[in-house]
């Protein structure tokens, strides 16, 4: 569940109490009719188990629809986001655990309100139709794993009026032209187009950001189709100043990054604090 924090304050203790659990109720209800368990709640999360990556396909699609449907009395609409993955898990007091279990906590983290993550190890193993509706998005290191994970973002929404992707590959730039420098406190990190990059307060993100104003994951870098995309996930925003450009403002949205410019972490990049980056495209030798 997305904002819980902010769903209480705005609707009150008694008011939001009754919210979520009306959600996880219903929740709960579509992980059972698609043929899996709830394996334990987690404060404002849940961990369910299902007997194929089908079932937890659909049951996701279904958790997503009537999430979004629920609460038009809160100032905050309910979300949730999610990750599923599929492979062996260690059963153990009637709990989960295991190299998949960890990498599925990963994909929760790095999902946006209202997204369903998985990966592409999982795609695979859908059945042909589900596949379909499966794209690609960027490779990902987990941590105590030596190979990189493929996340795929999943179309939960069944809607006909989609664009039509009209670009093939030869249309778009050329992927590994390009490799990212950040520079943060005179120490600069090169982000291969191959690669992702996690910043903020956590010491565990690859760029540590030690303020106040960042969140503990606060925002992504990953190459797209040649491109390096920035993505907030953060509580405060992320700015984005490009050179001869305006700001912008990122709330758990994306933007491509251009030629060089600035990435300010909870407060604006034109003051050049403790929570700013420098950023600058540089083309591969040959």
């Amino acid at each position: 569940m997305c904002e819980s924090t902010a769903i209480y304050e705005s609707l009150g203790d008694s008011r939001a109490l009754a919210l979520v659990n009306r959600l996880f109720a219903l929740l709960q209800q579509k992980v059972t009719a698609g043929g899996g368990a709830v394996v334990k709640t987690l404060g404002d999360g849940m961990v369910c188990q299902f007997p194929d990556a089908d079932a937890a396909f659909r049951a996701a699609c279904d958790m997503h629809a009537a999430a979004s449907g629920l609460a038009p009395e809160a100032q905050h609409k309910l979300a949730i986001k999610t990750g599923f993955t599929y492979g062996p898990v260690v059963l153990s007091g009637g709990d989960v655990f295991g190299d998949t279990v960890n990498v599925c906590s990963r994909l929760v983290g790095l999902a946006n309100p209202s997204q369903v993550l998985t990966t592409q190890q999982t795609v695979e193993a859908l059945s042909p139709g589900l596949r379909t509706r499966c794209r690609q998005l960027y490779p990902l290191k987990v941590k105590g794993r030596a190979e990189e994970v493929t996340v795929c973002d999943v179309m939960w929404r069944v809607d006909p009026d989609v664009t039509e992707m009209n670009l093939t590959r030869t249309d778009l730039t050329q992927p590994g032209q390009w490799v990212l420098k950040l520079t943060y406190q005179g120490e600069t990190y090169t982000v291969e187009p191959t690669a992702a990059i996690r910043l903020g307060r956590d010491k565990e993100n690859e760029v540590v950001v030690a303020s106040h104003l960042a969140s503990r994951v606060h925002a992504r870098i990953f190459a797209r189709e040649g491109h390096f995309v920035l993505a907030d996930q953060s509580s405060n925003g992320t700015f984005l100043l490009a050179d001869n450009a305006n700001e912008v403002l990122l709330r758990r949205a994306e933007a491509v990054l251009g030629e060089r410019g600035w990435i300010g972490l909870g407060s604006p990049a034109a003051s050049h604090g403790d929570h700013v980056l420098r950023y600058r495209l540089e083309r591969r030798s040959a």
